[in-house]
């Protein structure tokens, strides 16, 4: 900025020093230095004003130059490169950590399923076999209500029903059950019918199946003061098949 004001005050000096020509060595009238004078200041203040423009153009290129030399303008454009690099990095990780989480997944669960087909209890094909479900349930139903109805007129009906549809310890169980209305059915002409409501095949493996049975019992004395009772019963039995048909071989009543 000295710089600048040194060359106006030296333009201002030329401005105002009396102009020389060859062979005149005479001073110029006062009127013409003022006039002079006068003229030259306007111009040189459009001088000075001009050489400040161009000192504040000189600065602001300056100044715009050392800011381009900066690396901080070159941040944003590195920051997308460095966004659009790191997806291909991470990606390729978590695929990974991905595959090892499926491969320790599948072989738990292949070890898990055959650990589940070794076990007995997983072989129930009452889970499975439709058919042979509804057979066993159909033919339990119908030999539980041969087995547990007695009529005092025709005893007889019982004890077929029973070599019928009974098999091992049933026979004895059976016995013991029915024995106090075979004492009482003359006495008091007791009917007793038992009817199954509702079963179900709890296991099921080839020839041998448990059956969860509920019955409603009805009691009637047919003599002088005819009364009928009713009970509900619920209990489970072991059946097991004997060609073409399926037999009770125990009775549990969840008494002990």
């Amino acid at each position: 900025m000295s710089t600048t004001r040194h060359l106006v005050n030296r333009r201002r000096r030329l401005a105002t020093a009396p102009p020389r020509t060859a062979g005149a060595e005479t001073e110029p009238a006062p009127e013409q230095v003022t006039a002079t004078a006068t003229d030259a200041e306007p111009r040189a203040a459009a001088s000075t004003a001009a050489d400040l423009d161009a000192a504040t153009d000189l600065d602001a290129a300056t100044d715009l130059g050392g800011a381009g030399s900066d690396t901080a303008p070159d941040a944003p454009a590195d920051a997308p490169r460095d966004r659009a690099s790191r997806p291909r990095v991470v990606i390729p990780a978590v695929l990974c950590a991905l595959t090892v989480l499926l491969g320790a997944f599948a072989a738990w669960a292949f070890a898990s399923a055959d650990g589940l087909r070794d076990e007995p209890a997983r072989q129930n094909s009452a889970l499975t076999d439709i058919g042979r479900t509804s057979e066993v349930k159909g033919r339990i139903s119908e030999a539980v209500g041969a087995v547990f109805s007695y009529d005092y007129a025709s005893p007889a009906r019982s004890d077929r029903a029973a070599s019928t549809y009974l098999t091992g310890r049933a026979v004895r169980q059976h016995k013991d059950m029915l024995a106090d209305v075979r004492e009482q059915a003359p006495k008091q002409k007791l009917v007793l019918t038992t009817t199954v409501t509702e079963s179900g095949v709890e296991f099921l493996d080839g020839d041998r199946a448990r059956l969860l049975i509920f019955a409603d019992q009805s009691n009637t004395r047919t003599g002088k003061d005819e009364e009928t009772t009713y009970a509900a019963a619920m209990f489970a039995v072991d059946a097991v098949r004997r060609g073409d048909t399926w037999l009770i071989a125990a009775i549990d009543t969840f008494t002990r």
